[in-house]
């Protein structure tokens, strides 16, 4: 391989940002630009990712072609290496000083090349673009590598994976290697975008430490239709596991002489909280926001321990509280509550400073009183949708106002809702107090994206929680201390161990419990760990020194939010230096990329922070307002006003001029939720794609094999369309009965217990109107599994983590012994070896509702009850009477039920449905 030739070379700036995972690549073969190989190589050992992105393209064409590389990475990731290799020669990037590349672009715009900002930021991704001219039958390789550190969040942890080739490619392959010393307890996959005939493309190994994914699609495969630019490929892999934790002191790996220790104990109990709701019901909440925050804060309330005492706090131009003190969760006041939480509507202004202050003062008194039990946990828990308009506004006065009255007490957690929100004020108020700031994204989803941040903070299991290790062993080490332990999530600690020879490596962790102290010991043999990575072939090593640099530049970051003077200016050096040190884009670096001599473009891609994913313009009273993004690109030209700076400055005060400017709130104006984020990528031939689906989709029936439904006929010759039906009967197979399956018709009811098998582990239930159910769920013992499906949409609840999905989105999930999946038709179905099978369809037509289905009944236990369960005891038939013998009764559990042979029509697969005799009963 040829090495560079600096002196003829073109500079790109790209500042990178850091979010989700990856895969998307190049422009389409359309112009010629042919995407022949694309790889994604992940390696996780101790949640440590190293992924490494590889696209190799040839320009087909006549002539010269642009090739741009897209990528969407996970927030948290650092890029730590991008290259382009172009006829034998390789164009690094090289990581710089912030100020250093922009330096560069200003002078590339003072010499009118061509130059611009690239940012695009989203919800959950942020993307990385770079674009190159490729000469005719030319090739060129991308290569692209990030590192993150995985945090467990509700039980698991999550490697997500963003697939989007927007062409077929001949050798297209994701390969996931885990490596956990500790020993891997849980791994689930989910895609949407597999189908079924994907399905033989992926392939899951595991042993008690490693675990292997590997999808690798045939060209036949990726193809959706005869058109080979619509391809299926579209969507997200999320790869999803957890560790064994036997150890009570947590798991200590050693690596070339850096540690970390992952300490997470999940066997303790929960303790009491105290939580105050503080709930925005200002003018800006109104509509689809405080319908959601209703919603969600009534599915929380109901979710709170009989041990937990709490109150609700609503404000707009005043604070109002709904009792005079906390009260107890017991059932009367949790039903006392909810009709209150459901009558909260939005209008007036936003007085943030005396709604907190009231919420501290009322754990004041509860705690002057000592009604706050001991060993309990006091939070205050805001919801704002805006910034400060009544009362005191100023955001450092309020900061001041409430860091003094909590006095290190209480903990302060803030959610702010959608980009109108004054995300930075909520971070430092978060931080002041011992909490933490999280945005709810405005869309569907948002009361679920409520009630997962609450199942994050619902069970603290220790408070003041100390990591101690002997000082002559370790050098230095990240944060040692945290305020809580939440069930569910993981404190992780990383250092340096002394260069003398060290033997046994001791840890002791102390915390409180619920009124008592506790504290956990463990030590480990130094040579031991050392020699658990020195054998994998296939993971990345010498990661453990990354894994510590990276974890310490995250920590100076946030501890850089409510920062000030020289304690900020240390922080910032100290980040930087370590960014610059380990090769990592951070907020503080830029990445220049060279290119080949004549390619004139200078691009400048940033990394965005959480507080602010978006860019200001020019209203038309001429203030700065803030954006969302739509994930297409934007440019930002270093010659505008003052408004991007003002938000930098914000952001990282001290970075770019004084702190904290005082005038951004008044910058940052309110306006209406734009739409959703969606990927900025080009789609090739969205609408020949569209369309081909639709001509492909004509005539096909939404059941797959397996499962069928009944539609009820008068003659076989005047058979109606689906759509000519008021009500869709139930089929259930009787396997081992003299009947071969039974019809079903519902009578209008809610509440309906359908199946309950205590030895399936299975429990169903539905409410059934006009026809058709009007919302069903789903309950799985084992994997606990929570599904609740409504003709809108589709709610499923792994553990304690909720996920949204709509009718007609491709999904596989695979958990351990259970598989979910829905195709474009919108036929969920769950099945799984011993299982009774369970699919779900939605119905439009004539009415919206769903059809319910039951597959493999064989597997119902006698025990199994419910109002269609009951039919799978014992079964007594009597004799058919009645003139053509098409009446008879059946008799189960006691009760006698009088069927009649009606002649139905039974639709299976992709048939058009075919006639048959079956007998029907009506509950």
């Amino acid at each position: 391989m040829k090495s560079p030739a600096p002196a003829h070379m073109w500079s790109i700036v790209l500042v990178l940002p850091a979010l989700l995972a990856v895969l998307q690549t190049t422009t389409a073969r359309k112009n010629g630009i042919d995407i022949y190989s694309l790889t994604v190589d992940s390696q996780v050992s101790s949640r440590f990712a190293h992924t490494v992105v590889t696209s190799r393209v040839v320009n087909r064409a006549d002539s010269a072609q642009e090739a741009t590389f897209q990528i969407e990475l996970p927030r948290k990731a650092f890029i730590t290496n991008f290259s382009m290799v172009i006829d034998g020669v390789t164009y690094p990037g090289i990581v710089q000083d912030k100020a250093a590349a922009q330096e560069q672009y200003s002078a590339a715009v003072s010499r009118g090349e061509s130059a611009g900002l690239v940012k695009t930021a989203g919800r959950q991704t942020e993307q990385f673009e770079v674009s190159v001219t490729v000469a005719p039958n030319a090739k060129i390789t991308f290569e692209l590598v990030y590192q993150e550190l995985l945090r467990r969040r509700l039980g698991t942890y999550e490697l997500l994976l963003k697939v989007k080739p927007q062409q077929l490619v001949k050798h297209l392959q994701m390969c996931i290697h885990i490596f956990e010393p500790q020993g891997i307890r849980l791994l689930e996959t989910e895609s949407t975008f597999m189908t079924q005939e994907l399905a033989d493309a992926l392939t899951t190994s595991q042993n008690k430490t490693k675990a292997h994914i590997r999808f690798k699609p045939t060209l036949s495969q990726q193809q959706q239709s005869q058109n080979e630019h619509d391809v299926v490929l579209d969507g997200n892999f999320i790869v999803r596991y957890d560790v064994d934790r036997s150890v009570s002191g947590g798991s200590i790996q050693i690596e070339n002489g850096y540690f970390v220790h992952h300490f997470a104990p999940e066997d303790l109990p929960t303790m009491p909280k105290n939580v105050i709701f503080v709930i925005d019901k200002s003018g800006s909440m109104s509509g689809r926001k405080i319908q959601q925050t209703r919603e969600a804060l009534i599915k929380i309330l109901n979710d709170l321990s009989p041990k937990d005492q709490f109150n609700l706090i609503e404000f707009s131009w005043k604070a109002t509280q709904w009792t005079p003190s906390l009260v107890e969760a017991t059932e009367e006041n949790l039903k006392r509550a909810t009709e209150y939480a459901s009558k909260i509507r939005a209008h007036g202004g936003t007085n943030i400073n005396d709604a907190m202050l009231l919420a501290v003062k009322l754990l004041d008194s509860s705690n002057q009183a000592e009604l706050l039990p001991g060993g309990s946990v006091s939070l205050v828990i805001l919801l704002t949708d805006g910034e400060p308009t009544e009362g005191e506004t100023n955001p450092d006065s309020i900061r001041r106002n409430v860091q003094e009255a909590v006095n290190g007490q209480y903990s302060v957690f803030c959610l702010g809702f959608g980009f109108d929100v004054h995300y930075p004020f909520l971070e430092k108020l978060a931080q002041d107090n011992g909490g933490l700031a999280r945005r709810i994204y405005e869309d569907s989803d948002s009361a679920l994206q409520l009630q997962d941040f609450y199942h994050e903070v619902a069970n603290p299991l220790l408070l003041s929680v100390a990591f101690e290790y002997p000082e002559d062993a370790v050098e230095v080490v990240t944060q040692d201390n945290f305020r809580h332990h939440f069930k569910g999530s993981e404190m992780v600690v990383a250092g340096k161990l002394q260069d003398q020879g060290l033997d046994v490596l001791s840890a002791k962790v102390s915390g409180q419990m619920h009124k008592q102290n506790i504290t956990f010991q463990t030590e480990v043999s130094v040579a031991q760990k050392e020699k658990e990575f020195q054998s994998p072939k296939y993971i990345f090593h010498n990661f453990m020194e990354r894994l510590w640099a990276l974890l310490t530049i995250h920590q100076q970051l946030e501890q850089m939010v409510s920062a000030s003077g020289d304690e900020l200016k240390a922080l910032e050096s100290q980040a930087l230096n370590l960014s610059l040190k380990y090769n990592f884009v951070t907020p503080l670096t830029h990445m220049v990329v060279t290119k080949p001599e004549g390619q004139e473009q200078f691009q400048v891609a940033g990394k965005p922070v959480e507080a602010v994913q978006g860019h200001f313009s020019k209203s038309h009273a001429g203030r700065s307002r803030l954006h969302k993004p739509t994930g297409a690109r934007f440019h930002l030209d270093p010659r505008l006003d003052g408004g991007v700076t003002a938000l930098r400055q914000h952001i990282f005060p001290g970075l770019h001029g004084s702190p904290g400017d005082p005038n951004l709130p008044r910058l940052m104006g309110r306006m209406p939720a734009p739409p959703p984020f969606s990927t900025g990528a080009p789609v090739v031939s969205s609408q020949a794609a569209s369309q081909s689906t639709k001509e492909r989709d004509k005539g096909r029936s939404y059941l797959n094999p397996g499962f069928s439904y009944l539609l009820e006929s008068t003659t076989p010759d005047d058979l109606p369309h689906p759509a000519d039906f008021q009500q869709f009967p139930i089929i259930l197979p009787l396997p081992g009965s003299s009947v071969d399956q039974l019809c079903v018709d519902v009578h209008s009811r809610e509440g309906m217990k359908l199946f309950e098998d205590p030895e399936q582990g299975l429990q169903v239930f539905g409410d059934y109107e006009n026809g058709g159910f009007s919302s069903i769920k789903v309950n799985i013992q084992e994997p606990h599994l929570h599904i609740h499906a409504t003709p809108e949409r589709l709610v499923m609840r792994r553990d304690r983590k909720s996920s949204e999905y709509k009718w007609k989105q491709t999904l596989f999930v695979v958990l351990p012994g259970l598989k979910i999946t829905m195709d474009k038709m919108g036929l969920l179905q769950l099945s799984g070896a011993d299982r009774v099978g369970i699919a779900l369809v939605p119905m439009n037509e004539p009415q919206k509702g769903l059809m319910l289905q039951v597959q493999d009944t064989q597997h119902f236990s006698n025990r199994t009850d419910g109002d269609l369960g009951r039919f799978y005891q014992d079964i007594v038939w009597d004799p058919p009477v009645g003139p053509d013998d098409t009446t008879r009764t059946l008799r189960v559990q006691g009760t006698e039920y009088s069927a009649t042979r009606q002649l139905k029509r039974k639709y299976q697969g992709g048939s058009k449905g075919t006639d048959i005799s079956c007998w029907t009963v009506k509950i």
